[in-house]
């Protein structure tokens, strides 16, 4: 019998190689050469938390419900506009 198949994204899942970046798995291997535990779920969490601060930001400008922080921390689409607008900043 085969596994059912699990929850699937209308938006796809975020990767942060996309960008020249390192995957959630040498993010974790990195941390935890220099002395932090860690695995690419954690990584992953870490950065979802962070999307979450500035997806909570967005709702406020926008008058969204809170209900909302949560998808839109995890929409690629969101993190690529955010990884956009931070490569835009630093080239000033």
């Amino acid at each position: 019998m085969s596994m059912p198949k699990g929850y699937r994204s209308e938006t796809g899942y975020s990767t942060v190689t996309n960008r020249g970046g390192k995957s959630y798995k040498e993010i974790a291997e990195e941390m935890t050469a220099i002395g932090y535990k860690m695995k690419h779920s954690a990584a992953r969490n870490i950065l979802i938390e962070a999307m979450k601060k500035l997806a909570a930001g967005v709702c406020d400008l926008y008058d969204m419900n809170d209900s909302d922080i949560e998808r839109i921390a995890a929409d690629p689409r969101f993190q690529d506009c955010v990884a956009s607008y931070l490569e835009e900043e630093s080239m000033l």
